[in-house]
């Protein structure tokens, strides 16, 4: 007979539910990392594709080959680090990203006893200007500020 193997229970961690005068009080912060976030993202899959790119040349390298490989892996992980420590930095007070090259994050907070989210949209002119519960599918958007019986608005992508 085989015994299940403990796993280590990670603890529970609870999250800081916002409430929408303290999200618009922080949106430039909020602006100013989600936009960080998305040129790191893009500039880590530029230096990605460069290596890859790099990588195929045919042929058995030259030095200089070899010194052009390695200084794009570098650059590629710094770029990597970099978005890693900006999103470490928003999952810090709690604001999740959803699509770093849309500019799309989620801020926590509470709808009739039941998790919502704000939709932060970096390429909204009004970024915070629509929410969802948790159960509801990714693509629904409620706007904020309308009656409860508001029906949803399915956006796709």
């Amino acid at each position: 007979m085989k015994r299940k193997r403990q796993q280590k229970r990670r603890p529970m961690r609870m999250i800081r539910l916002w409430d929408l005068d303290r999200a618009q009080k922080a949106l430039p912060y909020l602006r100013s990392v989600t936009q960080s976030l998305r040129e790191h993202w893009l500039d880590a899959q530029r230096k990605r594709v460069e290596v890859n790119r790099l990588a195929k040349r045919p042929g058995r390298p030259d030095r200089s080959a070899i010194i052009a490989n390695e200084r794009a892996a570098e650059e590629k992980t710094r770029a990597e680090d970099r978005f890693s420590d900006a999103l470490h930095e928003l999952m810090g007070i709690d604001v999740y990203l959803l699509d770093p090259v849309r500019g799309v994050a989620f801020i926590p907070f509470q709808k009739q006893e039941e998790l919502a989210w704000y939709v932060f949209d970096l390429f909204d002119s009004d970024n915070l200007k629509f929410w969802r519960f948790h159960q509801d599918p990714l693509e629904t958007r409620r706007p904020i500020g309308e009656p409860d019986n508001q029906t949803a608005l399915n956006v796709s992508a």
